[in-house]
C-alpha cells in the first residue's frame, strides 16, 4: 500500500522513492513450464530516501529485503509499481536508456570473496566500471583506479595483486572502491559487514560514513544487524514477508517502536549492562516464518503476533502514519 500523499516529501527532497513495489517469482511446473503460483517476495513496500540520507532496511532472512535492493536498482524487473530516481520512473525504462542511468546507482554486495573475480587484478576490478561506460582510458583510468585505491584506505600499488591475496575486510574494501568508480549518487548496500569478523565490521562502517561525508552519498543500507544500524542510518525500514512493518527516524524507533515485530526484534538486542541486561524482558516470537508462497490472510505477521486479535487474521492493516514521520502497519498500534 503507497504512502500517504499527504505525508511524503517534496518530490525536490527525494533521490529515490518507491512505490507500491512488487517482486513476484513464478513458480513453473511440468515440462511446458506451467505456472503453478507465485513467490512473493517483495509485495507492496513504499518510501522515500532523501538526499545524503542513510536508510536502514531491516528484517530476518528471507523476509525480501535483498530482493528489494536488487529490484530498485532494476538487476530485476519489478512485477509492479514504480521506482523513482531524482522524479524518472526507472521501472519501465528500456534498456538503453537504464545503461546510461546505471553509473548513478551503485550496489555493494554481501560476500566481498564471491563478487570478485578471481582472475582478475585488483586494478582490473575497479576499473571494469570505466571500460563498460567507456569514460576513462589509458593514464587517466590508471590514475583514478590509484585514486580509488587511496580513497578505500589501501595502497594504491595494490593494483596488481589479486584478490585471495587479500583479506575480507580488504576485498570488500575493493568492492566499495569499485562502486565509486563513476561517482554514483546513490549506494545500495546489501549486508555488506555480514560476511566480516567482528573486529573489521566497525572500520568497514566507519569507512562507508567517511566516503559519504566526503562525496554527497545516499545509502540504502540492507542488514539483520539493528546495532549496527543503530549506528549508521538516519531512518530505519522493519522488513517481515515481502512488506514493511514500520519506518521511523531511528532514535523514535529504538526509543518507542510501535509494531509487535519491531518490539520482538529489538528486544534480542544484547544491551552492553549486564544489569540491565539480566533484567530485561525478551519477546519470543512461536513459530517459523511462513511461506511467501502463500502468505497469511490479513496482517503478514498474524500468525507469530503474541498480541493478534480476529481483525488481524482477517483484514489486512493500513500503511499509516502514527506518530510524526513514524510510519506503522498495524491495527494495534497505539501511540499514546
Amino acid at each position: 500500500m503507497n504512502a500517504p500523499a499527504a505525508t511524503r516529501a517534496d518530490d525536490g527532497d527525494v533521490l529515490v522513492r518507491v512505490e507500491d513495489l512488487c517482486m513476484h517469482f513464478p513458480i513453473l511446473k511440468g515440462i511446458l513450464g506451467r505456472q503453478v503460483g507465485v513467490v512473493r517476495a517483495v509485495d507492496g513496500i513504499s518510501f522515500d530516501i532523501k538526499p545524503g540520507e542513510t536508510l536502514g532496511l531491516v528484517g530476518e532472512s528471507g523476509c525480501g529485503k535483498s530482493t528489494a535492493g536488487r529490484t530498485i536498482l532494476r538487476l530485476y524487473d519489478a512485477t509492479s509499481g514504480r521506482i523513482l530516481f531524482k522524479g524518472e520512473d526507472i521501472a519501465s525504462l528500456g534498456r538503453g536508456a537504464m545503461r546510461r542511468l546505471r553509473p548513478r546507482m551503485q550496489m555493494i554486495f554481501q560476500d566481498p570473496q564471491a563478487c570478485l573475480n578471481p582472475r582478475m587484478t585488483v586494478g582490473s576490478i575497479i576499473a571494469e566500471p570505466l571500460d563498460e561506460h567507456g569514460t576513462l582510458k589509458g593514464e587517466a583510468k590508471r590514475r583514478r583506479v590509484r585514486e580509488l585505491l587511496d580513497a578505500v584506505g589501501m595502497n594504491p600499488n595494490f593494483a596488481n595483486r589479486y584478490p585471495h591475496e587479500f583479506s575480507g575486510g580488504q576485498r570488500q574494501r575493493i568492492g566499495i572502491a569499485r562502486a565509486l568508480a563513476l561517482d554514483p549518487d546513490f549506494i545500495i548496500c546489501d549486508e555488506p559487514i555480514a560476511a566480516l569478523d567482528v573486529s573489521i565490521q566497525a572500520q568497514v562502517v566507519n569507512l562507508l560514513e567517511d566516503l559519504q561525508e566526503k562525496l554527497g552519498l545516499t545509502y540504502l543500507f540492507i542488514s539483520h544487524d539493528l546495532s549496527m544500524i543503530r549506528h549508521i542510518c538516519d531512518r530505519v525500514a522493519v522488513m517481515y514477508l515481502g512488506k514493511i512493518a514500520e519506518l521511523a527516524p531511528r532514535d523514535t524507533l529504538y526509543a518507542a517502536p510501535l509494531h509487535p515485530y519491531t518490539k520482538a526484534l529489538l528486544s534480542a538486542v544484547p544491551i552492553p549492562d549486564p544489569k540491565a541486561e539480566a533484567g530485561r524482558r525478551r519477546t519470543i516470537l512461536q513459530g517459523d516464518v511462513p511461506s511467501p508462497l502463500n502468505p497469511p490472510k490479513g496482517c503478514r505477521f498474524s500468525s507469530r503476533c503474541p498480541v493478534a486479535e480476529k481483525k488481524c487474521f482477517e483484514i489486512e492493516p493500513e500503511w499509516r502514519e502514527a506518530r510524526p514521520g513514524q510510519f506503522v502497519a498495524c491495527h494495534l498500534a497505539n501511540p499514546d
